[in-house]
C-alpha cells in the first residue's frame, strides 16, 4: 500500500484515497484529521532534552526538560474523539467488511512491518485511535471495518483476514505481519494464526474473548432475541465497558495536576458525554446487530478454542483485571498454557476496552516486552525504538520514592581532572563505555539513568543479565513485567554481537563487568568488585576509539543490610534445590572463569532494610582508546588498561565513602527537613568539594 494513501478491500477489489480527500468509495467515508509532524527520533545519546541548570532535584529538572522540548509529541486522542469519528465513519455505511488505513499515522520507519487491526464487538476498527500517531510511525496500519448492518459470518471474517495475510506475505516474506485483536478480534487472530502456521505472524491479544462462554451475557442471549428494539439494553451495558470504572476516571483526571476547578471542570464535561456517547452506540450497535455480534461471539470463541493446539505464532496477551464482561486474567493464564510462544501483560485496574483507557500506550507496551521487530527475529539494537516524553515521565512517576528516599548526589571529572558537581564532565559523542560497581540488587540504575537523560539529554544503554529478557519456569522470581522499563529504557542482554551493535551506532554504554556477582553479593563484601580475568571490553572499546568512564557509587550499606546470604541459603536442602534449578534454567555466563567471578547462581539473599541514606556517585576522568587499536590488541597492554579501569573504579568508591562522612544531608530525616523548608523539587545540598 502506498504511504501517501490508505486502501480499502471490498470483494477483493482495491480503491486508494489520497490523504486529502473525505470520503472512499464502497460506501466508507472517513474523515481527514490533521497529521502533526512526526516527533524527531532520538538516538541513544540524543535522548531527550538540553542541558538544565544543576540546582534542582531530579523530579523538577526532568519536569523542565520535557516542558523545554523541541520534540512535538501529539495530543493523545481521547474516547471523545473514538465516538466523534465513529459517528462519521458509520453515517453512511454499508457493505461488506473491508479496510482501512487511519490518515493519522504520518510517515513510518523504513522497513515497518504490517499491523492489522482485527476489531471487538463494536465492529467500527477504531479501537486503536488513541494510539495511532504512535504506531504509524512503526507499523503500517490496516484497520478492519465491520458495517452495522453486515451480517458476514464469523468463518467469512477469517477468510477475508487470511487472503489479505497471505498476499501481504506473499509480497514480504521476510516480514512479520502483525494482528493485534480485541475481544473478537482476538478469536479471529487466533483463527487466522492456526489456519497458518508457516506463515510469521505476531499477535497481540487484548482480552480475547476465547472465554465468552463464561461470559454473564452468554445465558442473556436467548432474553435478547425476545427484547423489542426499543428496549436496547445492550448499549448502556457496552457504554460501561467502553468508560470503565467511573472511580478510576476521577482519579486519572487529579493526577493530571489541574487547578481544582479545572479538574471539577473536566471531570463534569467527561460525565456529562456519556449520554451524548449512548446516542451513537445505538448506531453503532442497535438491538439486531448487537445481538447478532454475540452470537458470532459464541461461535467464535468455539471456533479458536477447538484450533489453539495448531498456533504457532507468537503471542502477547493483554488482559484486564476488572473486565466485567469477560473473565480475561484467568483465560489469559490459560491460552498461556496451551500456546507456545506466549507472554502476558495484566491490568489489574482495567477494563474490557483496554485500548481506549487513558494511561494505556501501545507502543509502549510493545517496547516493554521487546514485541517489535522488523525482520524474523528482534533486534535490541536496530529494533530499538526510542524514548518519548511520557515513557520518562512514567518511569519518574514510578520510581519516585525512590529518588525521595536517596536524594542522588553525582560527581563527574572534566578532561583537566577537575572533580565537579553533576555530570559535567561526561563526553556528549559517543561511543562511550561507563564501567562501573553494581551495588546490592542494582537499586543505583534507576537514579542515574534518569539523571543522565535529564541533566545531559544522554541515554545510558545498559548491558543486562539474559534473565532480564527470559522467561524462568519458576515464580519466586520477579515477574519478566517486573523489567519491562529497562527494555523501554533500552537495555540489552549481555552479549558480544550486542555491545558491538551498541558501539557502532556510538552509543552511551553501561557495564557492570561483576554483574550479578556484586549485585547479590554475600555478608560482608559491599563496595568490592568481583571483575573476571578477561579484558574483552577494552579490545572492544579501542576498536571504536571509545572512551571508558569509570565510576564508583556508594550507599548501599545505608539503604539495607544483608543478613541471609547465598551460603546461608545453600545450607539448607530446600533452598539449595531450588537455586539449582533456577541457575539451570538461566543462561549461563562467564564460562571460562572459575571461583568468585564465575557463573552466578541465581538467588534472592534475605535483606534487612535500614531507614534510607544517600546515595552517591562519581564518575572519574575519561580513559580515551582513540589512537590506540593496535596498541591494544596485545593482550599484556590491554590487560594493563583493564586493570587501571578497575583501579580507577576502585578509587571513586574510596573518595565517596570518605567525602559522604561531611555530608549533613547523608541521613534521611535532615534531607526531609530540608526539603519541607526549600520546596520537594529543590535539590538537596552536600558535601564540599
Amino acid at each position: 500500500m502506498a504511504a501517501t494513501g490508505a486502501c480499502f478491500v471490498t470483494g477483493g477489489c482495491w480503491s486508494v484515497f489520497r490523504r486529502d480527500m473525505k470520503s472512499a468509495t464502497g460506501g466508507l467515508r472517513t474523515n481527514p484529521i490533521s497529521v502533526s509532524t512526526r516527533p524527531s527520533t532520538m538516538s541513544s545519546e540524543q535522548a531527550l532534552a538540553p542541558r538544565v541548570e544543576e540546582k534542582e532535584g531530579i523530579e523538577k529538572t526532568i519536569s523542565k526538560c520535557l516542558e523545554d522540548m523541541e520534540v512535538s509529541e501529539v495530543e493523545r486522542r481521547s474516547l471523545q474523539d473514538y465516538f466523534q469519528q465513529s459517528k462519521d465513519l458509520s453515517r453512511s455505511d454499508g457493505g461488506p467488511p473491508r479496510w482501512f488505513s487511519p490518515l493519522e499515522c504520518g510517515t513510518r520507519l523504513e522497513n515497518s512491518p504490517l499491523l492489522l487491526f482485527l476489531p471487538g464487538i463494536d465492529g467500527v476498527g477504531l479501537g486503536l485511535s488513541m494510539h495511532h500517531h504512535r504506531l504509524g510511525q512503526i507499523f503500517d496500519i490496516w484497520c478492519l471495518h465491520i458495517p452495522v448492518m453486515d451480517r458476514t459470518p464469523f468463518t467469512e471474517l477469517v477468510k477475508l483476514v487470511e487472503r489479505t495475510v497471505r498476499s501481504e506475505n506473499y509480497h514480504s516474506p521476510n516480514k512479520p505481519i502483525y494482528l493485534v485483536g480485541e475481544s473478537l478480534g482476538g478469536c479471529l487472530a487466533l483463527a487466522v494464526a492456526a489456519r497458518n502456521p508457516d506463515i510469521d505472524l505476531a499477535l497481540i491479544l487484548a482480552n480475547p474473548a476465547t472465554s465468552f462462554g463464561k461470559s454473564p451475557l452468554q445465558p442473556l442471549i436467548p432474553l435478547f432475541d425476545v427484547m423489542p428494539d426499543q428496549l436496547n439494553l445492550g448499549v448502556p451495558y457496552v457504554l460501561s465497558l467502553m468508560t470503565g470504572d467511573p472511580l478510576r476516571m476521577v482519579m486519572t483526571t487529579a493526577e493530571k495536576g489541574l487547578s481544582l476547578q479545572q479538574t471539577v471542570g473536566e471531570i463534569s464535561e467527561s460525565l456529562g458525554a456519556l449520554s451524548a456517547y449512548l446516542s451513537v452506540l445505538s448506531d453503532i450497535l442497535p438491538q439486531e446487530t448487537f445481538l447478532w455480534r454475540l452470537k458470532m461471539l459464541s461461535s467464535a470463541s468455539a471456533y479458536a478454542n477447538s484450533r489453539l493446539h495448531a498456533v504457532k505464532a507468537e503471542i502477547l496477551i493483554l488482559s484486564s483485571g476488572k473486565d466485567h464482561f469477560l473473565s480475561s486474567q484467568e483465560e489469559a493464564e490459560r491460552l498461556c498454557l496451551m500456546l507456545p510462544k506466549c507472554k502476558i501483560r495484566k491490568f489489574a485496574d482495567s477494563g474490557h476496552f483496554l485500548f481506549l483507557e487513558d494511561g494505556i500506550d501501545l507502543v509502549t507496551i510493545i517496547k516493554g516486552v521487546s514485541f517489535y521487530r522488523r525482520a524474523k527475529y528482534h533486534d535490541y539494537v536496530s529494533d530499538y525504538i526510542p524514548l518519548v516524553p511520557s515513557e520518562v515521565r512514567q518511569a519518574t512517576e514510578e520510581y519516585r520514592w525512590l529518588n525521595i528516599a536517596t536524594s542522588p548526589v553525582m560527581l563527574s571529572t572534566k578532561e583537566d581532572g577537575k572533580i565537579v558537581r553533576g555530570l559535567a564532565g561526561i563526553p556528549s559523542e559517543g561511543p562511550v563505555l561507563f564501567v562501573g560497581y553494581h551495588m546490592l540488587l542494582g537499586l543505583e540504575l534507576t537514579p542515574l539513568v534518569l539523571q543522565f537523560l535529564a541533566e545531559r539529554n544522554i541515554l545510558l544503554r545498559g548491558i543486562a543479565h539474559p534473565m532480564m529478557f527470559k522467561r524462568l519456569r519458576s515464580g519466586i522470581l520477579p515477574e519478566l513485567s517486573t523489567f519491562d522499563t529497562f527494555r523501554v529504557f533500552g537495555a540489552v542482554p549481555v552479549s558480544g554481537s550486542y555491545f558491538y551493535k551498541l558501539m557502532s551506532s556510538k552509543s552511551h554504554i553501561l557495564l557492570y563487568p561483576g554483574g550479578m556477582r556484586e549485585a547479590l553479593h554475600r555478608k560482608g563484601e559491599e563496595y568490592k568488585l568481583f571483575w573476571p580475568e578477561s579484558s574483552e571490553f577494552i579490545r572492544m572499546a579501542a576498536r571504536f576509539g571509545a572512551k571508558i568512564v569509570p565510576f564508583g557509587v556508594v550507599g548501599e550499606d545505608d539503604i539495607g543490610q544483608v543478613v541471609i546470604d547465598y551460603d546461608d541459603l545453600m545450607k539448607i536442602p530446600y533452598f539449595r534445590a531450588q537455586i539449582k534449578d533456577l541457575t539451570n534454567q538461566s543462561v549461563t555466563l562467564r564460562t571460562e572463569s572459575s571461583g568468585d567471578v564465575a557463573n552466578q547462581d541465581v538467588h534472592l539473599p534475605g535483606i534487612l532494610p535500614k531507614i534510607p541514606g544517600r546515595f552517591y556517585y562519581f564518575f572519574g576522568k575519561p580513559i580515551e582508546t582513540e589512537g590506540r587499536k593496535h596498541e591494544l590488541r596485545d593482550k599484556e597492554k590491554a590487560h594493563e588498561l583493564y586493570l587501571h579501569a578497575k583501579s580507577e573504579v576502585e578509587s571513586c568508591i574510596a573518595y565517596l565513602k570518605e567525602k559522604r562522612k561531611g555530608d549533613p544531608y547523608r541521613n534521611l530525616f535532615p534531607r526531609l527537613f530540608y526539603q519541607a523548608t526549600h520546596g520537594f523539587t529543590t535539590e538537596v545540598p552536600t558535601f564540599d568539594l
